[in-house]
């Protein structure tokens, strides 16, 4: 198979199952609540079967805990300039520092890497992400508690972060492979049965996530140009930023090769995180319409930059 049937048949699935979902959603095959019940499946059950199977997988190495260092300190430098440009760039967006950090990588990360580079090589961005996990229950879901309710409950957040499906499968899985039960796991009565079914499960989170993607594609031409305007600042700045760390750090430094470099430059070209509808004030819509413009119109743009590296690098 030469070069550009390899990068043809690899990203031109992504685009007609985001397209099927979009489709979907205009000939109102499916009702919003069904979707919304098939993204509970993806995110409680789909997606923390394929984290467990990558972390309890992976050869764990001292280097990953400088790459969570480095994106958990990425995002909240990303929050403070948010905050900081704020009063200047769009004054009157509450949502704005919001926008600036934070990626979408459970409904976005996982389905783009997995279907470009296989799915078996999702415990490379999975690593990248935990840095990123810890700043998004611990930090940036603090401040998004604060800007609704006015206060933060530590309690709360804590609850939140050990209740996730997806945090639990993450230290579940790293505790089972530094206690060196992975071929226990596999081989064993039952604990087979149930990685077998794990498996099962994994296997379609890429389909069925990128469905849900399209099936949310819409945009208000209300607004645009302030989400353009976020996207425009944001991307300015990750993209280079991205390509440098990892010529200076993840390959230079660290010498942790190309798995790593793509996991990382797909990251920090993700949109924001989808959560932060869910956490926003009541009686805002303005805001709300605006937020979600922007995460809208940041996945076409997201999906574009992306093609254009996997097109660069179709390899690992």
């Amino acid at each position: 198979m030469d070069q550009a049937t390899l990068i043809l048949n690899r990203v031109l699935p992504i685009f007609i199952l985001i397209g099927l979902g979009y489709l979907i959603r205009r000939r109102q095959f499916l009702p919003e609540s069904t979707v919304d019940d098939l993204r509970k499946i993806a995110v409680n059950l789909a997606l923390p079967s394929v984290l467990f199977l990558s972390f309890l997988q992976m050869e764990l190495q001292a280097g990953y805990l400088a790459i969570i260092l480095l994106v958990f300190l990425l995002c909240v430098a990303l929050f403070g300039l948010g905050r900081g440009l704020s009063r200047r760039v769009q004054p009157l967006r509450l949502y704005f520092p919001f926008m600036m950090t934070g990626f979408e990588y459970g409904m976005l990360g996982v389905s783009l890497f997995g279907s470009a580079y296989g799915l078996e090589n999702i415990g490379y961005i999975a690593v990248v992400d935990l840095g990123h996990e810890l700043f998004i229950w611990f930090v940036f879901l603090a401040f998004l508690l604060m800007l609704r309710d006015g206060l933060s409950s530590s309690r709360q957040i804590a609850q939140a972060f050990f209740r996730s499906p997806v945090i639990l499968a993450i230290l579940s899985s790293l505790v089972l492979n530094l206690l060196g039960a992975r071929d226990f796991l596999y081989q064993a009565p039952v604990a087979g049965a149930i990685i077998a079914s794990l498996q099962h499960l994994s296997s379609f989170v890429i389909p069925l996530i990128l469905i849900i993607v399209g099936y949310g594609i819409r945009l208000n031409r209300a607004g645009l140009r302030d989400a353009a305007l976020v996207i425009g600042v944001r991307l300015a700045l990750l993209i280079p930023l991205a390509l440098i760390v990892n010529r200076v750090f993840i390959g230079g430094l660290l010498g942790l090769g190309a798995p790593f470099e793509a996991a990382l430059f797909t990251l920090l070209v993700l949109p924001p995180p989808f959560i932060v509808p869910l956490y926003m004030k009541a009686g805002l819509p303005e805001e709300r319409q605006y937020v979600n413009n922007v995460l809208t119109l940041y996945t076409v743009v997201s999906l574009a930059v992306f093609v254009v590296y996997f097109i660069l690098n179709p390899t690992l």
